[in-house]
């Protein structure tokens, strides 16, 4: 097997951390989405990871804060409580030609459909393809340690990222989340070539997925309400 299929805390503590060296880019005005938007176009994979202030208050909730898309060298930070979720934007986050790879990707994508209702298109989910390489593990920071041997540091996952300025450690936590995604998937595919392709993630926008749900309901009702009638005839 060329990867191990789980690992406990204490290995992974031990670990040298990964932290991602190139360019932190802040993305809080509509002025600055444009030349970021124009840069990560030119790449066929980039990570991607989202941000949201926790709650630490029973029934209150936070939208997404912080979009997180990084090329090899630069990572762009897009401040979503402070820039609307801008059409250049959504561009990247439909292109089926750009590979977003992330982990858990159909929650993160969720929860921007609560900004903006987009179709996304072009993702990739570790957590999917892990299983292919026979690892168990779920979460970035023990996936980061079975296949790259280096820990991802989550201290800073429930500072508040709405904050004025972020400082320092929410920025490079932020970017490294991003950035080691598509270290992760560089590296298993390097390792090994499991059977198949790898699974590209397409969402349709939460209008179509609610009128979808309502289709699929009312054929259901109709399916329902005829085999009644058969029998009672």
């Amino acid at each position: 097997m060329a990867f191990i299929s789980t690992i406990d805390n204490d290995t992974v503590a031990a670990m040298p951390a990964a932290l991602f060296a190139g360019r932190i880019v802040v993305v809080d005005t509509e002025e600055c989405v444009e030349a970021a938007c124009a840069d990560l176009a030119r790449y066929d994979v980039i990570g991607f990871d989202t941000e949201t202030r926790p709650s630490f208050r029973a029934g209150v909730s936070y939208k997404v804060a912080l979009l997180q898309l990084s090329t090899p060298d630069v990572c762009y930070l897009f401040r979503l409580n402070r820039i609307r979720l801008d059409n250049r934007i959504l561009k990247i986050l439909g292109s089926r030609r750009i590979l977003k790879v992330g982990a858990d990707v159909t929650g993160d994508i969720r929860s921007l459909h609560a900004l903006r209702d987009f179709k996304a298109d072009g993702f990739v989910d570790l957590q999917r393809e892990a299983v292919r390489w026979g690892i168990e593990e779920k979460s970035l920071r023990k996936l980061s340690a079975i296949v790259l041997g280096k820990r991802i540091s989550k201290a800073q996952r429930l500072s508040n990222w709405e904050a004025g300025t972020l400082t320092l450690q929410q920025r490079e936590y932020a970017a490294t989340d991003a950035w080691v995604c598509p270290c992760i998937l560089e590296q298993m595919q390097r390792v090994a070539q499991p059977e198949g392709e790898l699974t590209i993630i397409s969402v349709a926008g939460a209008e179509e997925v609610e009128s979808a749900k309502r289709t699929r309901h009312r054929r259901a009702s109709q399916r329902h309400r005829s085999h009644v009638m058969k029998r009672e005839n």
